[in-house]
C-alpha cells in the first residue's frame, strides 16, 4: 500500500511540473518523456509563434482540450514550440507549422499524424474514434438523441443485428471517417422513433429544420461517398477550419461566391447562391469567400480577382490539373449561377485563363517578358529555342534566382535562335502548359510543335548555358516532372500553399 501511495505521489508531482495553458500542456525537450509516460494519449502541436495558421488553430485547440477535461477523459493535449524547440520538432520530422502527432499508449515512436479538421469537435472526435470503438453502441433513444444534439453532424446506424455483414461494413466505415461520431442501436424504440423501417445509416445534420439524409446501401465506399457528400451545408463558408473538410471532400467542383459579409445586400446573394445549390448537391460544392477578409486576399489574387470585383462567382475544378470557369455574367442570381453550373456539368464551359496585358516594353531587355496574351506565339515559335521561368512575386527561390535569370539573359541576349524569358504565374495562366510549383523551368525547342522539356539540372549560370547549348538534353527532363526543391512558402517563412488553393494532403 506505502508502496502504491509513493508511486501516485509521484507521478502527481511529475504531473504538476509540466505547465498548463488553458488546458494544453506546453511540452519541452526537458519534459517531453515524463508527459509521454504520465499522458499515454497525446495529441501534440508543434507550432511556430509567427504562423497565422497556428494562431488560427489556438483557440480551438484549447476549447478541445477543456471539452475533453471536463469529460473526464484521458486524452491530453499539449504543445510545443518548434521554433525554441527545434532539436525535439527535428527528431518528429516536422517541416512545417502547425504539425500535429498524436502519441498513444505512451509510445515515442511512430506516432500517428493527425488527419482531421481543425475545429474543437473535430480534434475531439477524432481523438475518441483513436483511443475508443469507432462507432458508441448506443443502447437507448436517449443515447442517440444526445450523440444528435450535441454534434453538427452525426451517422447512427441502424442495425436489428449488430453482428450481421451490413452491421459490419459500417462499423469499417466509421473506423474511415476521423471527423464525425458514429452511433450504432439496434433497439426497436430506435427504430421507431427516428421512423427508420429497416437496416440502414442516418445522417443527422443541425440546419435551420434539422436536417437528416438516410441511406439503405452498406457497402462501405458507397457510404463512405454517401457521408462525404452530405455532411457538408449545402453552402459553406472557406475559412481555415473549414477548408480540410472542403479539401477533403469527394466533389472536386467548387463554385466559389466571393462577397462582403458586410455588403448590405449579403443575405440577398446568399439566397440566391443557395437555391441555386439545391439542385446541384452532390455534384457541385458551394463556397461562399468573404472578400474582406485580409486572409482571403491571396483566394482573390490566384483567380485574379480585386476586392473591388466582389461579388463575383468563379468555378473550379480540383482534379489532378486545376481548371477555372469564369460566368458571362456578372449579375449573381440564382437563375445566372444554375444556368452557369448546367452548362459545366454539361461539358459545355471553355476554361478561363487569366493574362496580363502585353507590356509595352515586354521584349526590350535580355530576359523577354511573357503573359498569358503573347506566350504561345513567342514559346511556341519554330524558329526558336525557348527558356521560360514560371514564377510568383513572393517566392523566395524566385527571388533567388532573378539575378542569375538576368545573367543568362544577357549571356544569350545577341543569340538570333535562343530566348531567355519569364512570366508571372499567379497572373497568367496558360491551357497547355500546368505549373504547380514555383519556380518552374521548362524549355521549348526550335522546329518541334509543343514539345516542352522541363529543367531538373543545377540552378546555376553554368548549368543553364549547358542546358541551352545542348539543344535541353543536359539537365532536361520530360515534361511533368516535379521539382522536389519547389518554393511553396514566402519570404516570412508561411505557407502559401494553402492560401491559393493549392493544398498539398
Amino acid at each position: 500500500m506505502l508502496k502504491l501511495l509513493i508511486v501516485c505521489t509521484l507521478a502527481a508531482m511529475s504531473a504538476a511540473d509540466i505547465a498548463e495553458e488553458e488546458d494544453v500542456l506546453v511540452l519541452k525537450k526537458s519534459n517531453f518523456e515524463e508527459a509521454l509516460k504520465t499522458y499515454p494519449n497525446m495529441l501534440v502541436e508543434f507550432y511556430a509563434p509567427w504562423c497565422g495558421h497556428c494562431k488560427a488553430l489556438a483557440p480551438e485547440y484549447a476549447k478541445a482540450a477543456g471539452m475533453l477535461k471536463a469529460e473526464g477523459s484521458d486524452i491530453k493535449l499539449a504543445k510545443v514550440d518548434a521554433t525554441e524547440e527545434s532539436e525535439l520538432a527535428q527528431e518528429f520530422g516536422v517541416r512545417g507549422y502547425p504539425t500535429i502527432k498524436f502519441f498513444k499508449g505512451g509510445e515515442k515512436e511512430n506516432p500517428k499524424e493527425y488527419s482531421a479538421g481543425r475545429q474543437a469537435d473535430d480534434i475531439v472526435n477524432w481523438l475518441k474514434k483513436r483511443t475508443g470503438p469507432a462507432a458508441t453502441t448506443l443502447t437507448d433513444v436517449t443515447q442517440a438523441e444526445s450523440l444528435i444534439a450535441d454534434n453538427e453532424v452525426a451517422v447512427i446506424g441502424f442495425f436489428k443485428n449488430v453482428e450481421s455483414e451490413d452491421a459490419k461494413a459500417f462499423i469499417k466505415t466509421a473506423e474511415a471517417v476521423d471527423d464525425i461520431p458514429f452511433g450504432i442501436i439496434s433497439d426497436d424504440a430506435g427504430f421507431s422513433k427516428f421512423e427508420v423501417a429497416k437496416d440502414g445509416v442516418v445522417l443527422f445534420k443541425k440546419v435551420k429544420n434539422h436536417h437528416r439524409n438516410f441511406n439503405y446501401i452498406l457497402n462501405k465506399e458507397k457510404l463512405l461517398t454517401f457521408i462525404k457528400s452530405n455532411q457538408l451545408p449545402l453552402v459553406i463558408e472557406f475559412t481555415e477550419q473549414t477548408a480540410p473538410k472542403i479539401f477533403g471532400g469527394v466533389i472536386k467542383s467548387h463554385i466559389l461566391m466571393f462577397v462582403p459579409k458586410t455588403a448590405k445586400d449579403f443575405q440577398d446573394k446568399m439566397d440566391q447562391f443557395k437555391k441555386a445549390a439545391e439542385g446541384f448537391k452532390g455534384k457541385i460544392l458551394f463556397i461562399f469567400i468573404d472578400s474582406d477578409v485580409d486572409d482571403n486576399q491571396r483566394i482573390l489574387e490566384f483567380f485574379g480577382l480585386k476586392k473591388e470585383e466582389c461579388p463575383a462567382i468563379r468555378l473550379i475544378t480540383l482534379e489532378e490539373e486545376m481548371t477555372k470557369y469564369k460566368p458571362e455574367t456578372s449579375e449573381i442570381t440564382a437563375e445566372n449561377i444554375i444556368t452557369f453550373c448546367t452548362a459545366f456539368t454539361e461539358g459545355k464551359l471553355k476554361p478561363h485563363l487569366m493574362s496580363q496585358d502585353i507590356p509595352d516594353d515586354w521584349d526590350k531587355n535580355p530576359v523577354k517578358v511573357l503573359v498569358g496574351k503573347n506566350f504561345e506565339e513567342v514559346a511556341f515559335d519554330p524558329a526558336k529555342n525557348v527558356f521560360v521561368e514560371f514564377y510568383a512575386p513572393w517566392c523566395g527561390h524566385c527571388k533567388q534566382l532573378a539575378p542569375i535569370w538576368d545573367q543568362l539573359g544577357e549571356k544569350f541576349k545577341d543569340n538570333a535562335n535562343i530566348v531567355v524569358a519569364k512570366m508571372d504565374s499567379t497572373a497568367n495562366e496558360i491551357e497547355t502548359v500546368k505549373v504547380h510549383s514555383f519556380p518552374t523551368l521548362k524549355f521549348f525547342p526550335a522546329g518541334d510543335d509543343h514539345k516542352v522539356i522541363d529543367y531538373n539540372g543545377e540552378r546555376t549560370l553554368d548549368g543553364f548555358t549547358k542546358f541551352l547549348e545542348s539543344g535541353g538534353k543536359e539537365g532536361g527532363a520530360p515534361a511533368g516532372d516535379e521539382d522536389e526543391d519547389s518554393d511553396v512558402y514566402s519570404e516570412d517563412g508561411k505557407d502559401k500553399s494553402f492560401d491559393i488553393f493549392i493544398i498539398r494532403t
